[in-house]
């Protein structure tokens, strides 16, 4: 049986298990923690969501598979790499979760939800491609930056500092890396607070880190890298329990994506170990869960698939760029 026919087998049977599980949650809970698309008025502090997709963007390079065909046919369907816009109209300030390859775009759009404002800092989560490489638009040969404060975990800040081409970022006062400290709450407004928290991942050059960001009155947890749930010290189900709103690493529906490659050497939470981890939350809960960071084989990644249909049908939901939510 071709990987195509195991993964709807699947979804079949996790659809029709979630969807007795659910009877009981009424829209209004569910549409308590829905973001507001991005052309209702900008007001207060918001999260915008900026990009969905893994490192590689949607489509992904050199892809042929039908899930990528149609995309590069029709532009309009492409998807940016990860990433948040954090927007705080009563200060002028605006951050952004990530520097993605797709970063002047997502600066592009930050700009436009806040006009006459400046670039008040990047945070990064880790040394990956897709996290990190926007930063050359900082750089010399394209906006020629003044010291961006661009908040890093020691390991990253060393790396930036003494690698090439990212030390003449340093050396021009391009940017500021601004180092943080592990589960230390750091004020970056009058009303909003940022904590780094270690994860465990694939680190390289530097260490990998989610975020805790609190506003007035709401709070938020993003996390686009995480190997498993299972080797994190902290339970991922006390988060959501915590927050308002949960983006969590998303990368793969299942283990039938990657035919030919050992998907032990990519380790990613599959949404449906997720789902499985969070069955017992209450609906409530679940709506608090928006899974993030697809990469191109991810059939969520694609508006009404059956894969889409049964995690929404679980009570979760499904990033999408434009989202808004307000802190």
């Amino acid at each position: 049986m071709d990987c195509e026919n195991i993964r709807k087998m699947r979804i079949s049977k996790i659809f029709i298990f979630f969807a007795f599980g659910i009877i009981s949650c009424t829209s209004q809970e569910v549409s308590d923690n829905q973001g507001d698309r991005r052309n209702t008025p900008l007001e207060g502090i918001n999260l915008e969501i900026l990009g969905i997709a893994q490192d590689a963007g949607f489509p992904q390079a050199n892809c042929e598979k039908s899930c990528c065909a149609a995309v590069w046919k029709k532009p309009d369907l492409e998807q940016k790499v990860v990433s948040l816009g954090l927007l705080d109209s009563h200060k002028g300030k605006r951050f952004i979760f990530e520097a993605t390859p797709d970063f002047s775009r997502q600066l592009q759009i930050s700009k436009e939800r806040l006009p006459n404002s400046e670039l008040s800092g990047v945070f990064l989560t880790h040394a990956h491609i897709g996290h990190y490489t926007g930063l050359m638009y900082l750089g010399h040969e394209v906006m020629g930056a003044k010291g961006v404060p661009v908040f890093v975990m020691p390991r990253m800040k060393e790396y930036l500092s003494n690698h090439g081409p990212w030390d003449q970022l340093v050396r021009y006062e391009n940017i500021d890396l601004q180092e943080m400290k592990a589960d230390s709450l750091m004020a970056i407004s009058d009303s909003l607070f940022v904590k780094p928290l270690l994860v465990p991942h694939r680190d390289e050059y530097s260490e990998t880190v989610g975020y805790m960001i609190y506003g007035p009155s709401k709070k938020a947890f993003f996390v686009p890298d995480i190997n498993k749930w299972s080797i994190w010290e902290t339970d991922i189900k006390d988060i959501i329990r915590e927050v308002d709103y949960a983006f969590v690493d998303a990368t793969f529906y299942d283990d039938s994506e990657l035919p030919g490659r050992n998907i032990k050497d990519i380790p990613h939470p599959f949404i449906i170990e997720s789902m499985e981890i969070f069955k017992d939350l209450s609906p409530e809960e679940k709506s608090r869960v928006y899974f993030i960071h697809f990469n191109h084989t991810n059939p969520v990644m694609q508006v009404g698939t059956e894969a889409s249909k049964a995690v929404e049908a679980a009570g979760f939901n499904i990033a999408r760029e434009g989202l808004r939510f307000r802190l």
